[in-house]
């Protein structure tokens, strides 16, 4: 009678500490890895050869938006063949708490993009709903600080008062409760308005146990104005930060990447515990409301697009010198693309950028651009190409830097040109970036991606290959492992990795989907079950 379900032999084994790979053979049984060492391969009820394979833990993505897509379709097609058994959901917008006109934008905007139903307000409510349908990868979350207080204090943006503030409090509370990581969020320039409310909100969070992953803003001309916040945050709560997709945007601030990394080194020197993630591109993506001033932005999105039409509406846009700075930092009109467009007679235009789009329309690229928003009826989607390649590869080498896609966990029927990063990401820093750049070591490649984000999120059984951790496993060749997503075409799956394992089962098997949806919902340690 075989002892475990599955063995793993012959393989090559980087277990996630950053230190050398050796030889050996892994055993799961009951979802968990219940052996490490040379175990025969007739030990299980299932035996994969790993012969010239690499065995690693799964891979956490630090920083997602497949909250809805994993409602939408639980196989995380995407992500799982990249070898990502954990996706980290929650940023501005997070899946609860949901009230009022909140809710209403909410369900108003998923219906659209991915034609579904929200029929929860809570964190609880949403794992239940997940979990139900069934997921191919784990899933944890945040709860956004800009979201709680729209839900108390609505879209107007002002001081909350101490009754509002106790309020927001105490939905942080409730959410750090109900399984929240602590707190997630993603500000506009010059970051938060009122940032004593968001220290207010993160001492809260540091009681569960939680920490504050935080998009500091626009991450280009007012970015020190927006680290200094994010410190204020991290020395007035004492909570651990962590920045999502450290950056800087736009061609004239090139090279000052190096600025801000010494300013963080100088953090942790003072004690402050920070540390970030980075996606491995040039581009990011996210809809074109960020290129417009504040008071665009922090509008209900049901309300703003009407006023597009609107000549004064247009001319106040145009007057607000922070409109030239977003587009600028978004890459300028040559670098901001159409990722989707549904409207059938605008579908000709997906993947061109505004510049593009301008000449055939015969339009100035800011007319075409706010015609294209109010024909669409929606903020569009898109990628915009404004980071340099070398900054990429100097965040890369700073040890307390992760991995994040920034992408979602989608399918190939997923509509228009997303960006690549929802399918390449894991293999193109293991391929590109170790085997063919040599930027840093395979052994610190897969420590970036398991238990360094294993450590920032207080995870003690995942992240690792240990014995009684969760089975979650990824097997990799590492002389052919790459992404084949590209910016023309990013709906292709990756190459060079033939099985992963979530929570020991397997459901990539030998480059296919098995159908598998082992996937759980991993809680924050406050979690009141």
């Amino acid at each position: 009678m075989a002892l475990f379900d599955i063995v793993i032999h012959g393989g090559r084994i980087i277990d996630g500490t950053g230190n050398p790979w050796f030889y050996g053979d892994v055993a799961l049984k009951d979802g968990q890895i219940a052996s490490i060492g040379k175990i025969g391969p007739e030990a299980g009820t299932r035996a994969i050869s790993a012969k010239g394979l690499v065995v690693s833990p799964g891979y956490i993505d630090m920083h997602t938006h497949s909250d809805q897509p994993l409602v939408a379709d639980g196989n995380a097609e995407s992500k799982v063949r990249q070898g990502v058994t954990l996706d980290i959901i929650g940023e501005s917008q997070t899946v609860a708490p949901l009230a009022g006109a909140i809710l209403e934008e909410y369900r108003a905007e998923h219906r659209q993009r991915h034609g579904i139903e929200i029929d929860w307000k809570t964190f609880t409510g949403y794992f239940d709903k997940v979990i139900k349908g069934g997921i191919s990868i784990n899933v944890a979350s945040g709860v956004s600080p800009q979201q709680v207080k729209r839900v108390v204090c609505g879209f107007e943006e002002r001081p909350a008062t101490a009754v509002e503030q106790e309020k927001m409090n105490r939905l942080v509370a409730q959410a750090m409760e109900e399984g929240a990581l602590g707190l997630t969020a993603a500000w506009h320039a010059k970051g938060p308005e009122n940032t004593e409310e968001v220290v207010e909100m993160a001492k809260v969070a540091k009681r569960y146990g939680g920490y504050y992953g935080v998009h500091v803003g626009s991450e280009g001309y007012d970015m020190m104005e927006e680290l200094a916040k994010m410190l204020r945050v991290a020395r007035g709560s004492g909570i651990p930060v962590h920045v999502y997709h450290l950056k800087m945007r736009a061609k004239a601030n090139w090279g000052r990447i190096r600025q801000v990394i010494a300013q963080l080194e100088e953090a942790r020197r003072e004690g402050l515990e920070i540390t970030a993630n980075q996606y491995p591109y040039t581009a990011m993506q996210h809809p074109w409301r960020r290129l417009f001033p504040r008071w665009v932005q922090d509008g209900p999105v049901g309300e703003t697009i009407s006023q597009f039409k609107s000549a004064a509406f247009r001319q106040r846009v145009i007057d607000d010198h922070e409109f030239k700075q977003y587009v600028d930092e978004h890459g300028g009109w040559e670098g901001i693309v159409a990722a989707r467009l549904d409207s059938e007679r605008l579908k000709k235009f997906e993947g061109m950028t505004i510049a593009e789009i301008a000449k055939i329309r015969e339009q100035d690229p800011t007319s075409a651009c706010f015609d294209l928003i109010f024909e669409e009826g929606v903020f569009i989607h898109g990628v915009h190409h404004t980071m340099n390649e070398e900054d990429v590869k100097s965040v890369m080498r700073v040890p307390w830097v992760s991995i994040g896609s920034d992408g979602s966990a989608l399918n190939q029927k997923f509509p228009g040109k997303p960006h690549p990063r929802s399918f390449g990401t894991n293999p193109r820093v293991l391929g590109k970036y170790s085997r063919d750049e040599n930027v840093l070591t395979l052994e610190d490649a897969v420590r970036k991606m398991t238990s360094l984000p294993a450590q920032v999120l207080g995870l003690k059984d995942r992240g690792l290959l240990r014995e009684g951790f969760w089975g979650d496993v990824v097997l990799f060749d590492p002389d052919t492992v790459a992404d084949t997503a590209t910016y023309d075409n990013p709906k292709q799956y990756p190459k060079g990795i033939p099985y992963v394992l979530v929570n020991g089962q397997v459901v990539i098997d030998n480059g296919q989907h098995t159908g598998a949806r082992p996937g759980k919902a991993v809680y924050g340690p406050g979690r009141v079950a």
